[in-house]
């Protein structure tokens, strides 16, 4: 019985001992949730975006004085559990006023895949605790390019980037002109950056370490002041003849289902605003006019819909005006497309682009069809086909690139329609299922990034908000409130701007930091299998 005793005591004492060196201390939980905080306040709508600057310090200065990896690790899963779930807890409004769930299961609900997200902070403190244990606490400085790397895993493994550091400053358009060289991830890790050279001081308060502090802290500086805006924000003069005035319509269409009577009066309104825009004094001396309307619940689908082509017909013709709208189209093989439509001043269709990147459970399933239940999930949620060319858009002497909601989060779609040849990028957008919440100012944060990186006004034409006019250096426009009716008027013309070092290579920085990262983290294995078989040789 002794026996048996002492093995159990001996169990519960390793038990308990693996508990102690994997869960952090309540004053080190304290400063995790302290620092999520800070990041979450730095997003919309509070938009205190300085914060993001110090606001992974106390999470650092955690993971630094982390003995094993994986009580780094469970830090980082709490902290991104906090971060994203307090930036993301606008997506329990549809489930909460569409699918009817109450809120006290919605909210429950929405920690499963957020706690999956968190999943990525996580790797990258114990991936950083891992080579402070192995080299020092030196190697936090290697913290920027880990936080850069798992980023872009996680967009990879996920495909969503959304709320990555970086664009925590988009309406700040001095501190994310770095996005032109390396996009959201160079922003973002000049953020890490600085947080690692504060946290360093604290874990190493010694004349070495502030050096090296400050001199990080100089070469972001330096980074921000020497990537300062490229153009004037005076606007220049238009040669009509070659300008295109465009319109935006934000319609604000309800996201209940409408019926035949509904859907008649919902077009109208779309008609009635577009007019009443083309009549005003701004909308005189143009010889090229478009008209954009958003994409919205109303499944316009002019394919198939002979009225709905009889109405624009005669509307581009009498306004000698061309129309941009959102439409379900047939796709090859019975399924359909999320599609762009350009009807031209003839009344005719020109042009059409089939939305590439699809909304998980919005678009399509992303689940396997034996897996129990996948079908029914297909049957409310619809199955639909991508696209897979990047069509460019007609509009006199421009070509402007459009892509459709969600793939304004996705930076390879507009990359790509900048390399074909686009002179202006435009938004087509719906954020109308998720509410008056701060989707609406995140989502736009996307888009102000894809300007950037690319040299290239955009515009975005919104169903319920924000629409706006976006220029190359990230400085927003003539921004619509939620939820109400609004008209836009901008006059655009042909981009003479060059495409970016980013629009060229993409991500590099992001695959450099990756590769480097790989380095040390071999590194540190390396070092462990040389000290642990110099110690086997000594002990011999």
């Amino acid at each position: 019985m002794s026996q048996a005793r002492a093995s159990r005591d001996r169990s519960q004492h390793r038990i308990w001992k693996w508990v102690r060196t994997s869960v952090p201390t309540l004053p080190e939980i304290c400063l995790v949730i302290g620092s999520a905080l800070l990041l979450v306040l730095s997003f919309p709508n509070f938009d205190l975006w300085f914060l993001a600057w110090i606001g992974l310090v106390p999470l650092l200065f955690v993971v630094a004085k982390s003995t094993t990896s994986r009580r780094a690790f469970v830090a980082g899963w709490l902290w991104g559990t906090v971060f994203f779930y307090g930036t993301c807890w606008w997506l329990t409004y549809p489930m909460i006023h569409y699918a009817h769930i109450s809120a006290w299961l919605a909210y429950p609900l929405l920690l499963l895949p957020i706690i999956f997200v968190a999943l990525f902070p996580a790797l990258a403190c114990s991936l950083t605790a891992r080579l402070i244990n192995q080299f020092g606490s030196w190697a936090i400085v290697i913290a920027p390019l880990i936080w850069v790397s798992v980023e872009w895993l996680r967009y990879a493994i996920t495909g969503q980037l959304w709320n990555a550091l970086g664009y925590s400053q988009a309406f700040h358009p001095l501190m994310i002109q770095t996005a032109r060289i390396g996009g959201v991830y160079f922003v973002t890790f000049l953020i890490v950056a600085t947080s690692a050279a504060v946290a360093l001081t604290l874990v190493r308060p010694v004349r070495r370490s502030l050096i090296v502090s400050g001199l990080v802290l100089i070469l972001v500086i330096v980074y921000l002041l020497l990537s300062h805006p490229r153009h004037s924000v005076a606007m220049p003069l238009i040669d009509f003849r070659q300008a295109t005035l465009v319109i935006g319509v934000q319609p604000v269409v309800p996201m209940t289902d409408v019926d035949d009577a509904g859907y008649r009066e919902l077009l109208e309104r779309h008609i009635q605003l577009s007019n009443a825009a083309l009549a005003g004094e701004s909308a005189r001396g143009h010889q090229h006019r478009l008209v954009i309307w958003p994409e919205s619940p109303m499944n316009f689908s002019y394919s198939r819909d002979p009225k709905l082509r009889e109405v624009l017909g005669n509307f581009a013709k009498a306004n000698h005006a061309s129309i941009l709208l959102n439409s379900l189209e047939p796709a090859p093989g019975g399924a359909d497309q999320n599609s762009a439509v350009l009807i031209n001043e003839k009344g005719e269709m020109s042009a059409r682009y089939d939305k590439i990147r699809l909304m998980p459970f919005g678009e399509y399933v992303p689940l396997p069809r034996w897996l129990p239940g996948a079908s029914s999930v297909r049957g409310i949620v619809g199955e639909f086909k991508p696209g897979s060319s990047y069509t460019l858009m007609p509009l006199g002497a421009i070509r402007a690139g459009v892509f459709i909601c969600i793939e304004a989060a996705h930076p390879g779609i507009a990359r790509s329609f900048a390399n074909e040849g686009a002179d202006v990028l435009i938004n087509i957008s719906n954020d109308g299922y998720l509410g008056p919440t701060p989707v609406m100012r995140q989502h736009l944060a996307n888009a102000i990034f894809r300007a950037v990186e690319n040299d290239r006004d955009l515009i975005r034409v919104t169903n319920t908000g924000i629409t706006a006019y976006i220029n190359a250096n990230g400085d927003v426009a003539d921004q619509t409130s939620g939820f109400q009716e609004a008209v836009r008027t901008w006059t655009i013309s042909k981009s003479a701007n060059e495409t970016t070092f980013y629009s060229r290579h993409g991500d590099v920085f992001a695959y450099g930091c990756a590769l480097i990262s790989l380095g040390f983290i071999s590194a540190s294995f390396m070092r462990r299998r040389l000290g642990t078989h110099a110690s086997g040789v000594l002990n011999q």
